[in-house]
């Protein structure tokens, strides 16, 4: 049977009650780029289940979920292109490999790390074209946006820098220099906009960035191979995934940060070979990505407990959390 959620989303695979009557339209939800299957898994987060999985491009790294929750833009490294999915499909070309994406808060506008090409792809959400290329540093693999829309963190991994760009005018105001055995890999920025958080998968270490001065202003031992980063919603913990290597076998923890004293206060064992995480500001559970064993773990940061874990496709990537207003019918957008 096919069912209309919020959001316009036909889903052909969600089960029915026995009653026949529909399950309430989706309000709370995940998304989850799973880079083998091609595919993204939408997540119920009032459920913690998979409710679709929408076909997209070839191998899908990133996914960010407009500021309204309407649509999603999925990253494509295989195809070269950006999918829109939700109520409006669409498949946006931009540069070669691409892998991080990001939305201004104005959801007006998606920024595109382009890791085969060193450049940065801006997108108009309106139009849905390209409409400027920004150079950057070699392989970016992230980006990230100020609460306030005025700039996007790139990370680039192999020239181990991060450049800083004006979204106002799309040209780089400053590079900050890291160090290429570092590894940069992935940012965040604190809720208030003053630190940008850069986990450093070759010197085990976050780095923090003071993004009024664009200066370094702390090194953060995280433990080995940092992979990706969260911050809750109030700043004062930073969630860190890692990825452990033992011989063969591959496991993953999370290390939670406390911000102010930059110390690592615990660790959280998720699944294999985790490589995103995103923090629900509503609930407070992080939602963490496990590449190697198919699944997301649901952590309660309140007690920094695994509450659930979700099978999805394969090699899950890219996660982002999605809301849609509430007292929207199903459907009417």
């Amino acid at each position: 049977m096919a069912v209309t959620i919020a959001g316009g989303l036909t889903v052909t695979s969600v089960a029915v009650p026995a009653s026949g009557v529909a399950a309430p339209p989706l309000r709370k939800f995940v998304y989850v780029t799973n880079a083998d299957s091609g595919t993204v898994s939408v997540i119920n987060r009032e459920t913690n289940t998979v409710i679709v999985t929408i076909p997209v491009g070839g191998l899908p790294n990133d996914v960010a979920a407009a500021p309204d929750g309407r649509h999603g833009y999925v990253t494509n490294g295989g195809s070269n292109t950006v999918s829109l999915i939700n109520s409006v499909r669409a498949t946006i070309p931009v540069g070669d490999s691409p892998n991080g994406i990001a939305i201004t808060p104005d959801g007006g506008r998606a920024y595109v790390t382009n890791g085969g090409s060193d450049t940065v792809s801006v997108v108009d959400t309106a139009t849905k074209t390209v409409i400027a290329t920004i150079p950057v540093g070699d392989l970016p693999k992230d980006v990230a946006i100020t609460p306030d829309g005025g700039r996007a963190y790139v990370v680039n991994r192999r020239s181990g820098t991060v450049t800083v760009i004006n979204i106002a005018t799309n040209t780089v105001i400053a590079t900050i220099d890291i160090d290429c055995a570092s590894l940069p890999q992935k940012v965040a920025i604190a809720p208030d906009g003053s630190r940008a958080y850069v986990t450093n998968g070759g010197s085990n270490s976050v780095i923090v960035i003071d993004t009024e001065t664009n200066a370094i202003i702390g090194t953060i031992p995280a433990g080995d191979n940092p992979s990706c980063v969260a911050i809750t919603a109030d700043g004062s913990r930073a969630y860190v995934g890692r990825i452990l290597r033992a011989g063969t076998v591959t496991s993953g923890v999370v290390s939670v940060i406390d911000t102010a004293t930059r110390v690592v206060t615990g660790t959280i064992p998720v699944g294999e070979g985790p490589g995103c995480v995103a923090i629900a500001t509503d609930s407070g559970r992080a939602y963490v990505t496990n590449g190697g064993s198919d699944t997301v773990s649901v952590v309660d940061t309140a007690t920094n407990a695994v509450i659930a874990t979700i099978p999805v496709g394969d090699r899950p990537e890219g996660v982002s959390i999605g809301t849609l207003p509430g007292g929207v019918p199903a459907g009417t957008h």
